[in-house]
């Protein structure tokens, strides 16, 4: 019988008994060994990226062996951060609401925390809730962890940096002198910790100086896994009933979303809840959890003005070197080395826009890339691009039945790249090329289509852009003529990849700047497969 209770949670805490959630515990279990070494450290991850969740978690995990204090600083308004004093009633206000959620509290220890809430006149600085707390961690039976969430609504303060110098000061006399302290502390947010000398005192001076430089660093994987997602589909699917390929199913979710948890989860819960039974295409739960029904339901969330996207584009929008390096990135080809000194590239990482791997920048996901790919080129065809307003021109011609005419969409594209750029003999490389064939594609599949690019050649000259139309895919491999030899490699670059896809027509859009080139539109058969090339 199905649980009516249980299905895919994408708002606020995500609870076993109630989501279909993947299992974390082997996270809880490296993170319990950080706790039970005694460090302090950050938990720094993109928005909807499931710390909250994990918290919760690692909080009953902990339980029966530590006293575990989780506070959640959204609990102290702005007011609370003013002076130092506000901030103690105000931390104090959170632990009486521990206590009353059964954290122990000794008594003695108690009554100090009411009586800094209650004071009226010479009310306590933070060197007297410190000695507090270090009452409780000499008192208590169990070594204290305490867990701060949402440390980000403490940025851009003085006083909150003086809480940490004062964490730190703890820390170092329970190393060096014994002294009582909190066995852990966790500080769990978007912004990097590192980064507030920066936010409060943009001088040179303070760029680098922080009072949280014991933290150790937080190197585990909080992405979820294609393992883990299977078992989540699984779970689903003792539920359900569906026929569907649990693996399969699994491993595209994570190739479009690279297990950033907000995105797996809300692909999950667009096909369960507004795919299935809700369109011709996917009448029942087994139609919609397939590829086709995966492709839907992230043209649906790129469509969608969902919380996370209109926190990172707001990102985007208000941070000029953070639209700099990630329109480098998509858009000109060059490598971008990782450095954590370069402002622009780290805030990119802290909000999850990137990746570090093996030492260069990628865009951390495939939705993640086209979105940006769509920001950057609305923000040319609001221009009044020629080229994507052909695009917008023809778009009856490539459309035929309901199904995207590929061959007849590069056919056009030929003509309208003569017109446009015929006179112009600049040479440009694959990204220039990319970023031109978009903005004549994207307003013939707006709305209905979606794109990406092909994760395992987006480091490589070559590039294959995968565009999916009403669940028909079709990949394009573009690439700049560089000689027959390398050609050639293209082509079975391509036919490895349409077999790998289960497909048998694929394309190839190829700019040459040799001046005898035969332009146009070709087909041939290579390894079996049909190849439609146009060259430009």
């Amino acid at each position: 019988m199905v649980n009516s209770m249980k299905r895919f949670n994408t708002t606020g805490l995500c609870v076993p008994e109630k989501h279909y959630m993947v299992d974390i515990t082997e996270r809880l279990v490296q993170i319990k060994a950080m706790v039970d070494a005694g460090y302090y450290f950050t938990i720094n991850r993109g928005r909807q990226y499931g710390k909250t969740t994990t918290l919760s978690a690692l909080r009953k995990y902990l339980i029966p062996e530590y006293e575990v204090i989780s506070l959640d600083f959204q609990g102290i308004g702005a007011a609370g951060f003013e002076t130092e004093e506000r901030f103690v009633q105000s931390f104090s206000r959170l632990i009486r609401k521990e206590k009353r959620r059964g954290i122990y509290i000794p008594d003695n220890v108690y009554d100090q925390f009411e009586e800094y809430i209650n004071r009226k006149e010479h009310m306590a600085r933070l060197d007297e809730l410190f000695e507090t707390i270090s009452d409780w961690c000499y008192e208590s039976k169990k070594g204290l962890v305490l867990i701060i969430d949402e440390v980000d609504s403490a940025t851009n303060n003085q006083v909150f940096l003086d809480f940490l110098a004062q964490l730190r000061e703890n820390y170092l006399s329970r190393d060096d002198r014994g002294d009582p302290a909190f066995q852990s502390v966790i500080l769990a947010g978007v912004t990097d910790i590192r980064n507030l000398k920066r936010k409060i005192r943009p001088d040179e001076a303070h760029k680098v100086n922080s009072p949280w430089n014991i933290a150790v660093e937080f190197n585990i994987d909080m992405s979820l896994s294609e393992d883990g997602i299977r078992g989540m589909l699984e779970d689903y699917e003792s539920d359900h009933h569906t026929g569907m390929d649990t693996a399969a199913v699994a491993k595209e979710i994570r190739e479009y979303t690279s297990g950033y948890p907000f995105l797996v989860s809300r692909i999950c819960q667009l096909i369960d809840t507004d795919i299935a039974g809700k369109e011709e295409r996917f009448p029942t739960l087994s139609s919609a959890w397939t590829s086709e029904g995966i492709s839907e339901s992230v043209r649906m969330i790129l469509l969608d003005r969902n919380l996370l996207f209109d926190s990172l584009m707001g990102k985007v929008q208000n941070n000029a070197e953070l639209e700099k390096v990630l329109y480098q990135i998509l858009f000109t080809g060059d490598p971008i080395a990782y450095t954590p000194y370069d402002f622009a590239i780290s805030d990119a990482c802290m909000y999850g826009f990137i990746v570090n791997i093996d030492g260069k920048m990628r865009i951390a996901n495939r939705i993640f890339e086209t979105l940006l790919y769509n920001y950057f080129l609305s923000e040319e065809e609001l221009k009044k691009s020629s080229i994507a307003l052909s695009g917008t021109d023809y778009r009856s011609d490539f459309i035929q039945n309901g199904h995207l005419r590929m061959d007849k969409l590069l056919e056009r594209y030929i003509t309208v790249f003569d017109d446009i750029y015929g006179d112009q003999n600049e040479p440009f490389d694959e990204a220039e090329g990319r970023r031109r064939f978009l903005l004549f594609l994207r307003p013939v599949i707006n709305g209905t289509g979606n794109y990406y690019v092909e994760a395992q050649t987006r480091s490589s000259r070559r590039m294959d852009l995968v565009v999916d139309y009403l669940g028909e895919r079709h990949v394009v491999e573009l690439k700049i003529w560089r000689g027959a030899a390398y050609h050639e490699e293209g082509e079975k670059q391509l036919t490895d990849y349409l077999l790998s896809l289960h497909l048998t027509e694929g394309y190839l859009l190829t700019y040459s700047f040799n001046k005898e080139k035969k332009q146009g539109l070709s087909e041939k058969t290579v390894n079996g497969m049909k190849l439609v090339e146009a060259i430009v």
